[in-house]
């Protein structure tokens, strides 16, 4: 089922062109007579149907007549408009009885691609406007497919909360199920598709631990027919799904030549020659590689001004940074035995890693996490560790941002979702516990986003939406440690759509407020009635590079309640009721009030968040109403103590 739209630049509001409708069908007839009937489907209320004679033990394609849909409403990917999807039931009718049905979502949208001359990319447009791609890879479901549809969603919600618009399902995995899809339509996760073969096994690289050489496995799999069958099923399967945007051969390398040749010239063209095909992953048809290596990376911790200043691959399928969850997770599936703190040694560059921490693919942290202080224990290390978690992943979206159209059309991180209890590139963990990676993206990606450069100090905003925003008015103030605050600039700001603007550079400034013990740097875009659009605040490093004043920073206060909004959703207040220092970096968590073990998966509106002196924040955390009756919400951060609330009914 296809439903294209002429090229057209469509917006989320107001009036559309038709869209044109083109629906078939497989029916089979099992029976040892010819059986007639009708194919039907009713689409927002309109009957469409096609007469059909089928011969005995046999199957054809039907192809129903083309129906024109007026002014539909179409899907966006998240942050664009909204997901709209049309219910379509299909059914086969005969002898007046309905002998076959099947009830589907289909939304309406138009994918097209284009050359980036500036970048040297591909870009994508969705009906018709030039999308940004902020993206995360998928690595599987579950080895045995046992994840269920609330799983699902629950994973790609996340994604959504991370405002991300796009899902690569990584190529070492299989074409992901129908369940998948659906959480995608949904939250407005364009998805990347691979088909299986990754460069890990296909014989992309010399590899001694492999039995075959490398032209054996270049021609894996090892039966080519069935692999181009298995293909064209999971096609069918997926190919109605409006959130399916791109098609790939493969991992990192194409797949044997035969395959790819049907896959281009045969399979797609016959089966679904409404998306995207790309041979590879991070194939010079979608990113011109002019920097040498293999056309994605880097994958480990950077300096932050690496991320803006440091040009990488111009659509690139995979660049990451580290992922260690809080206390809490990790000692979930780390034995106590083996809390053992990383110790970087500066002179060689290596880290001491525990084996079960290697095990579970640790990736170090270098001297990121000493500049908060030496760790003293695994809890203190895993808390500065979300300070880095927050500032790795907001830099690297950032980053991408303040270049996009200029060096980039868009990135998928490495990676945002794991298939076991892994220690990498880890925005929530395998029991769907979420950490500051996931916040920092949530800030970073946000659709209205003001930034900064922390190399020549410019304020940015990235505007990722279709509309103007003018009228706004930018404030960027600094806060000591003890909370005293110092308006740098108000100056009024606006900003065309779908693009990175530059506005001025506070880097004199703030390097002398910073120098001694570091400050925070709070920036704000305000409406005409001071509401606030976007915040972002800061924490930067003193001369050193340390945080010494953090190491120090005072008590703060913060007053919270919560209540319940409905049921499944708990609004709290949090409020920095005195005159003095920040309410660092809070993290909130909803919980068994007498366990205090974390209600999972739970979502929250925002987390690790800043309360600035006498500022209100209020968070929205929604979770399964059937989950437990009995919550209380936790409350804790760089300079409060942690405590426990009650929710009042």
């Amino acid at each position: 089922m296809w439903l294209p739209l002429f090229r057209v630049f469509c917006q989320p509001e107001g009036a559309q062109q038709p869209a044109i409708v083109q629906v078939s069908a497989e029916v089979e007839n099992a029976t040892g007579a010819a059986v007639s009937g009708t194919l039907q489907y009713n689409l927002d209320g309109k009957l469409v149907s096609q007469p059909v004679t089928l011969k005995a033990n046999s199957k054809q394609e039907v192809k129903l007549a083309d129906y024109s849909l007026k002014n539909p409403k179409l899907w966006w990917p998240n942050g664009y408009g909204p997901q709209n999807l049309y219910k379509l039931n299909l059914q086969f009718v005969a002898g007046g009885k309905v002998s076959d049905q099947k009830n589907i979502e289909v939304g309406v949208r138009q994918i097209t691609t284009e050359w980036n001359s500036k970048t040297e990319s591909r870009q994508v447009n969705v009906n018709g406007q030039k999308v940004f791609i902020k993206g995360g890879n998928w690595i599987i479901s579950d080895q045995m497919l046992r994840f269920s549809d609330v799983r699902y969603d629950a994973e790609v919600r996340f994604h959504r909360d991370m405002n991300l618009n796009l899902i690569r399902v990584w190529g070492g995995a299989l074409i992901e199920r129908p369940e998948f899809y659906e959480a995608c339509d949904k939250y407005g996760m364009l998805v990347f598709q691979d088909m299986w073969g990754s460069g890990d096994c296909n014989g992309r690289w010399i590899d001694p631990m492999k039995a075959d050489d490398q032209w054996t496995r270049r021609k894996y799999p090892d039966d080519h027919d069935l692999y181009l069958k298995s293909v064209a099923d999971q096609v069918k399967l997926v190919r109605n799904f409006p959130s399916l945007a791109i098609w790939c051969g493969g991992n990192e390398i194409t797949p044997p030549e035969d395959i790819f040749a049907a896959l281009r010239d045969t399979i797609m063209p016959k089966l679904d020659n409404t998306r995207w095909f790309i041979p590879y992953s991070n194939s010079e048809e979608m990113s011109r590689n002019v920097q040498g290596g293999n056309g994605d990376g880097p994958y480990g911790i950077q300096s932050l001004t690496t991320f803006w200043d440091h040009q990488t691959y111009p659509f690139n399928s995979e660049v990451g940074s580290v992922g260690v969850s809080d206390y809490e997770s990790l000692k979930r599936f780390i034995p106590a035995e083996n809390m053992v703190v990383p110790e970087f040694d500066a002179s060689t560059g290596k880290t001491k890693t525990d084996p079960v921490w290697e095990y579970h693919k640790y990736i170090g942290y270098d001297g990121f996490v000493d500049k908060y202080g030496k760790a003293k224990n695994v809890e203190d290390f895993a808390t500065k560790a979300q300070l880095v978690n927050y500032d790795q992943y907001r830099a690297l979206m950032e980053g991408f941002s303040s270049h996009m159209w200029d060096w980039y059309t868009g990135t998928i991180i490495w990676k945002t979702q794991n298939p076991w209890t892994a220690m990498r590139g880890q925005m929530y963990d395998y029991y769907l516990d979420p950490n500051a990676c996931l916040y920092g993206l949530h800030n970073g990606s946000e659709p209205l986003h003001i930034m900064y450069n922390q190399t020549d100090g410019m304020v940015m905003v990235a505007n990722n939406t279709f509309k103007t925003h003018s009228n706004m008015l930018l404030v960027a103030k600094t806060y000591d440690m003890d909370g005293k605050e110092k308006v740098l600039t108000k100056v009024f700001a606006d900003v065309t759509p779908t693009t990175t603007k530059r506005y001025l550079s506070l880097k004199h400034e703030i390097e002398k407020e910073a120098k001694d013990k570091g400050v925070f740097l709070c920036l704000q875009l305000l409406k005409s009635d001071k509401e606030v659009i976007s915040e972002n605040i800061y924490w930067l490093p003193d001369a050193n590079g340390d945080f010494s004043g953090l190491q120090k920073m005072p008590k703060g206060t913060l007053g919270a309640s919560a209540k319940y909004l409905k049921n499944g959703k708990v609004e709290v207040t949090l409020t920095n009721e005195g005159d003095g220092a920040l309410a660092f970096f809070n993290r909130l968590s909803l919980v068994n009030a007498e366990t205090k073990q974390r209600i999972l998966p739970a979502f929250y509106s925002d987390n690790y968040v800043t309360v600035l002196p006498g500022q209100t924040k209020k968070v929205v955390i929604d979770h399964n109403p059937g989950a437990d009756k009995n919550l209380a919400v936790t409350i804790g951060g760089w300079n409060i103590a942690e405590r426990t609330i009650s929710i009042d009914k």
